[in-house]
């Protein structure tokens, strides 16, 4: 029997959340998640791994009612709040203030900080050298050993590279911050780890900013330094905010790229469609959407604390209860989106929530859409017999981490 946030027993036996995928269907969400949708309960509530009963939002309709509710709260200090870690809960009290765990006017301040740096006409002029890297690692993975490691060879390179100019943190520090990125996102990561890999990150970022704030580029870190010059931001806020958009603007798109490619090659159909039309931005664009929603890498997010009763679909939520929206699962919902099993890159599937929904949307989304538009269309094109060196069964799928991969992609051409 679990007890709930709120204290009270349940008598029932709850879902566990998260469950396990099937090793069957790895690029699909749990099947214990799926079932959930033939309850046709939108919400229920569910086990977490300290043995708290959150609400758990599977619906795609529920989760833009409440993400965009001001009674749902980010605050991972605030009573109720699900934590994904032991890490988490354990360092919730002493979290520094930042966009990804703040509201309202205070979350918005925050995001404006971010806004010149990461709108769609800027990241569009960064689509040239996208696609110069993206040839480049191409050349040099066909000049390379066969088989290779995708991840190695393509899908972590070019993110970092990306983020790096963006940010202005040098590209040789590739495999220290990849490393710290690989901790921030582990499950399963002690309290101690979770603390000595946060400090030693932060004090890295922030030595790139006290050097920035001497000499600046034209990147954001740079930008951080000049806002705590003028006193709107101390480094105490610039350099976790710094992290947050280092690891964030690598990692979710290097994952994206390997699962993506892994999907596409196990659908030969829907390869050969893509490969058919790889010079159509319009059908790229649609392709790299369906793939977003078919795959869901952020998949055990978005979390939220309950500051105010909230009546929804027949259920009362609490004030100091926790509430999960399962993005996986809202975009697996059939009401949504017809037949969810079935990756069909001619689907109009936009509306998916791959990158969150309400104020908290990933604010590097766009980037991360054009780095997608341009390998999906480049690789197929330039290696056209690329293929999987070893069977599905054999890859190691990324279950311990809150962003969902694939840790090594064996492929042969």
């Amino acid at each position: 029997m679990a007890e709930n946030v709120s204290g009270t027993d349940v008598a029932e036996e709850l879902p566990e959340f998260p469950a396990p995928r099937s090793s069957q269907c790895p690029f699909a969400p749990p099947p214990g998640l799926l079932n959930l949708h033939d309850t046709e309960k939108p919400l229920q509530r569910v086990t977490t791994w300290d043995g708290t009963t959150p609400w758990l939002v599977t619906s795609h309709a529920a989760q833009r009612q409440l993400l965009t509710d001001p009674r749902l709260s980010a605050n991972i200090g605030a009573p109720g709040y699900p934590h994904t870690t032991e890490a988490m809960k354990a360092h919730a009290a002493e979290m520094q203030p930042s966009i990804n765990n703040t509201d309202g006017t205070e979350h918005t301040r925050w995001r404006r900080m971010l806004t010149n740096s990461f709108t769609r006409h800027r990241m569009e002029k960064l689509r040239p050298e996208i696609q110069q890297i993206t040839d480049d690692l191409i050349d040099k993975m066909l000049a390379g050993p066969n088989p290779v490691d995708l991840n190695e060879a393509l899908s972590l390179p070019l993110p970092s590279l990306m983020i790096c100019a963006l940010l202005g943190v040098p590209y040789e520090d590739h495999d220290f911050f990849q490393e710290h990125a690989g901790v921030t996102n582990a499950r399963f990561k002690t309290p101690e780890q979770a603390a000595k890999s946060t400090a030693d990150i932060r004090r890295y970022i922030a030595g790139l900013i006290e050097a920035k704030m001497d000499n600046p580029g034209e990147d954001v870190l740079s930008d951080l330094g000049a806002k705590i010059k003028e006193g709107v931001l101390s480094m105490a806020e610039a350099a976790p905010l710094g992290h947050i958009l280092l690891v964030a603007g690598h990692d979710t798109s290097a994952n994206m790229i390997t699962l993506g490619t892994a999907l596409l090659l196990e659908n030969p159909g829907q390869l050969a469609a893509l490969r058919e039309h790889a010079d159509d931005e319009k059908f790229v664009q649609n392709s790299v959407e369906e793939l977003l929603r078919y795959l869901t890498i952020p998949h055990l997010l978005a979390r939220r604390a309950v500051l105010d009763d909230i009546e929804i679909e027949g259920e009362t939520i609490r004030a100091g209860e926790g509430v999960i929206a399962s993005l996986p699962a809202a975009n697996w919902d059939p009401e949504a989106f017809p037949e969810p099993e079935r990756l069909e890159l001619t689907r109009k599937a936009s509306h998916h929530h791959a990158f969150g929904w309400g104020p908290h949307q990933c604010v590097g989304q766009q980037l991360a859409r054009i780095e997608l538009h341009v390998v999906f269309s480049t690789l197929f094109r330039r290696i056209p017999t690329l293929r999987l060196a070893v069977d599905v069964s054999e890859l190691k799928f990324k279950e311990d981490s809150q962003a969902y991969g694939i840790y090594e992609l064996p492929v042969a051409w």
